[in-house]
Order: structure tokens, then C-alpha cells, then sequence
């Protein structure tokens, strides 16, 4: 199970809105000198990203709590697939279809283009779709306690 820790923002009926903060773990890397990943992982350190997730367990939560998200990796390994697979598959098939049926290049790379926003079109569809139950959902796993301050 894939973690991360964020605070509630939101509740509805569509689920809990938690914001996260991307953090890197290269500090804690003993190679983080030498590896080209932490440079990348430093340009979106610290941002802030909002999450729709769901609470299986009816946990009792309020806005401000913090709490642990959870993803299992089975559904991340999934979702990457599609991700990146299904757009690159896509635009291969559409540019052979084309070398096979039209000679000018121009048109193959047109077409291997049009197979790749259609791959994209059809992820984007797809997720839509699947959002009442997703497996791609991160679940509210339990709560960590209050993040309320009082303000004078």
C-alpha cells in the first residue's frame, strides 16, 4: 500500500477533498548527491495537490483533519499503464494503418498524432467514467489528528 499524509479540505457526496504536499525522499537517499532524480524531484517539491479520495470506513472527519491516504499498488502499477501505454499504442497503430494506406509521410505522422490524442481522449473517457467506485482512488486509510488553530 502506497501512503501519503494530507488534510481534509472538503466533504460532499462525492467523496473527501484532501490536499497533499508533494515531498521528495531524497534527503533521505544516501545517493542523492550523485543521482540525477533529485534535481527533478526539487522542481515539484512542495507543491500542494488536491485529491479526491474515498472513506470506505465512515470515518468520522471534519475539515482541517489530517489524515492518511492509501493507494494499493496494484492500481498504481494499472493506472500507469494506461497512462502512458494505451496513448503510445494508439499512435503506433494509427501511423501503420497509415504507412499501410497512404504513401506521403506528412499524412502517416498526422495520423500517428490523431492516434495519440485518441488514446488520450479514450484515458480521459475512461476515468470519467469510472469515478462513482474507482480502483484508482486513493481510500482515507485512518485519521492523524486535528490541524486546528485558533486565531486571534
Amino acid at each position: 500500500m502506497i501512503e501519503e499524509s494530507g488534510r481534509v479540505i472538503s466533504i460532499d457526496s462525492d467523496g473527501v477533498l484532501v490536499e497533499t504536499i508533494r515531498q521528495s525522499a531524497c534527503g533521505s537517499c544516501s545517493a542523492a548527491k550523485g543521482c540525477g532524480q533529485k534535481m527533478l524531484a526539487s522542481v515539484g517539491q512542495g507543491q500542494r495537490f488536491e485529491v479526491l479520495a474515498e472513506n470506505p470506513r465512515n470515518l468520522i472527519l471534519h475539515t482541517g483533519d489530517q489524515v492518511m491516504l492509501g493507494l494499493q499498488e496494484q492500481a498504481f502499477l494499472k493506472a500507469s499503464a494506461f497512462a502512458y501505454l494505451l496513448p503510445l499504442l494508439t499512435m503506433i497503430a494509427a501511423a501503420l494503418m497509415a504507412e499501410v494506406f497512404v504513401t506521403s509521410d506528412i499524412w502517416v505522422a498526422f495520423a500517428g498524432f490523431s492516434g495519440l490524442a485518441g488514446g488520450l481522449l479514450i484515458l480521459r473517457w475512461r476515468f470519467k467514467l469510472g469515478r462513482d467506485h474507482c480502483q484508482f482512488s486513493p481510500e482515507i486509510l485512518r485519521t492523524l489528528g486535528s490541524d486546528k488553530t485558533v486565531h486571534f
